[in-house]
Order: C-alpha cells, then structure tokens, then sequence
C-alpha cells in the first residue's frame, strides 16, 4: 500500500519517491505544513513562482469542478512541471473524486502535493491515495517524547543552547500538539535566555505557554484522583481551545498503562519507593498524585478502565461527530470510581 507510518515519513520525505501525487495529513496541522514545505523544496522547483507552483484551497477544488484535472493537464511553459499544491483539506467529495481520476491516469508533467486535516480510514480521499501506486500517504500525529527531543535540540542548537534535564521534562510537557507552534515557543525560549549557555527550570515556567495541552497530563490526574468538578471544568477548558477529544483519551490510556506497568513493578515497594524508580521517571510534580492513585486503584479497576478507554475511542471514530460527548462520558464515569475509592 502507497502510506508510510508516522516513524517512517521524515526518512521518505529526505528521499522521496516519483510518486505524482502526495497526500499529507494529520490532527497536527503544523507538523502537516511543515513536512508540505519539506516536500515542496525537494522538487527542485521556485517556489515563488507562480508558473511553476499553483496554490489551490480545497474549496476552490470543491466549487470548481474539474479544476485540479485541467490544472494537472496543462502543459508547462517554463519548466519542466508544476506543482499542484492544495491545502485545507477535509472530506470534499469531488477533490476526492478528481484525485482518484489523477490516480488511475498519472499527470506527466505535475505534480500533486494535497495538505489535509485528520482524516479517517475510509475517507475517499485517503482510500484512493492509499490504494494506488501513484500515490504517497504521509500522516502527522502529535509528537512523541523522541520527536519532541529532536525539536527541542534541534532548535536550541541553533543558538548554542542546553537545556537541563528538569527544564526539558516540562518543556516537553508543554509543547507537542502542532510542531510549527511549538518550534516557536522554543524559539522564544532561546531567545529568553540569550546570553546564557544553559536553560533552566525557572526558564520554563517564566516563559512556555499552553501550545498543545500543557495540562493533558494534569486533567487526567485530575479524573485519577476522583476530583471530578475540577476535571469536567479542565475537560470543557480544552474542548472550548479546540483541542480534540482524542488527546485527552490517548493521554489517559498512557497514563493507566503506566500505572498498569508500575502495579506489577511494585512487588511489595511502597508507591513511594515505586514511582520514585519509575524509568522514564515520573515529572517531579506529579509523583504524589501517582503514588495516591497507585496505592488506591486496584489492577482490575485498571484494566477496566483501559478496556473503557478503548471503547471510547473506537465510538469516537465512529461517530466524530459526537466525539467530546463520547469522551466526556467514559472519563467523568472513571472520574466518578476514582472518587469512589478517594471517599470523596
């Protein structure tokens, strides 16, 4: 199948294949613009120039039909292609349609480079894409810890900069849910403390802002400990600055299963004792909510709520639509067994 998976994009994107159209897409709409760019530069042609680039929206493809066919046919004056280049995309069915037209028929003079938002597996769009050798399916899901890292030096690399372990667990904490957003409060960070070799903890803390759910973490401690008007208050919080549902289960997943992995790690310990040799270590200022948590959920209730979350996810893609009412739902009901056993 014509896709690669998240690890695999930056080493194809270095190195791209011949493939006349390239769909790039994911819930990271920077990370998404990002690796367009990269994809873009690779063709070797100016970007500046409007007869070798033509930058389309996706609702203009949608009002226009047959646009991007025509667009894909024409013949080049002055170079040897063109580019094609669509952006805001979503689930336009007659985008959807024309590329799959480009798929069966390849354009030998352009190319075709299509930046999407999150789109679900049995969108038209990404079916064709995927199913064709024409075709490249390039996802962007929020950074992990080892991608996080590698934009956190790379940045600060530019300026000659370290950063303390400390530093770099909260600033890690407080970046990741759109790379070209975060690559900037990096930036702002370095420049922050110019001067200086190193950046610190109190760095952070000054400076960093809320660019991808700097509390993901902290509201789903919240539902752990049972604290469930401050949790519905923190879910509504992240719901209203548009962050998808889907984050807040992901990170509760992570969470029970570390948790998971720490109950059977514990082997008589104290949850003290536990979380304190905990690898990857727990962030400092969540150790006591982790050992309270750890020493009041039972396994079974951890694995309940594990099978729950999944549920939850699998329901969300299902019905989008109904995604942060689905979320909501099976995180307040672990909210509510959580302080349960607090004796809230």
């Amino acid at each position: 199948m014509a896709q690669k998976k998240g690890y695999e994009v930056d080493a194809w994107l270095a190195r791209p294949g011949d493939q006349p159209v390239v769909l790039i897409y994911g819930p990271d709409r920077g990370l998404v613009s990002e690796r367009a760019l990269a994809f873009a530069r690779q063709t070797g042609l100016k970007l500046d120039d409007p007869f070798s680039v033509v930058r389309l929206d996706a609702s203009e493809v949608e009002r226009d039909a047959g646009r991007l066919l025509d667009e894909a046919r024409t013949v080049p004056m002055f170079a040897s292609r063109r580019l094609l280049w669509v952006r805001n995309t979503a689930g336009q069915k007659s985008l959807a349609e024309e590329v799959k037209a480009l798929l069966a028929d390849p354009p030998r003079d352009a190319i075709v480079l299509i930046e999407a938002g999150e789109l679900r597996k049995n969108m038209p769009l990404r079916t064709a894409v995927e199913a064709s050798g024409a075709g490249m399916a390039l996802p962007c899901y929020p950074d992990e810890t080892r991608d996080m890292d590698a934009v956190i030096d790379g940045e600060l690399r530019k300026s000659g900069m370290r950063v303390t372990e400390e530093a770099r667990q909260l600033l890690r904490r407080s970046l990741g849910g759109d790379r070209l957003a975060s690559r900037g409060e990096v930036e702002k960070l370095a420049l922050y403390a110019h001067g200086r070799d190193a950046i610190v903890l109190d760095d952070v803390k000054a400076l960093t802002g809320d660019v991808s759910g700097l509390s993901l973490d902290d509201a789903v401690d919240l539902m752990l400990d049972g604290r469930i008007d401050e949790f519905d208050a923190a879910f509504s919080r992240h719901s209203l600055a548009g962050s998808q549902a889907y984050l807040m289960l992901a990170a509760a997943i992570r969470q029970l299963q570390t948790l998971h992995l720490l109950r059977a790690a514990r082997a008589g310990k104290s949850a003290a004792a536990t979380v304190a040799a905990a690898r990857p270590p727990i962030f400092f200022s969540r150790r006591k909510t982790v050992e309270r948590v750890l020493e009041r959920w039972p396994p079974e209730l951890l694995l309940r709520g594990l099978s729950r979350l999944q549920q939850a996810v699998l329901a969300t893609r299902r019905r989008p639509e109904l995604a942060v009412a689905l979320a909501r739902h099976a995180l307040l009901g672990l909210a509510v067994e959580a302080a349960r056993l607090s004796g809230r």
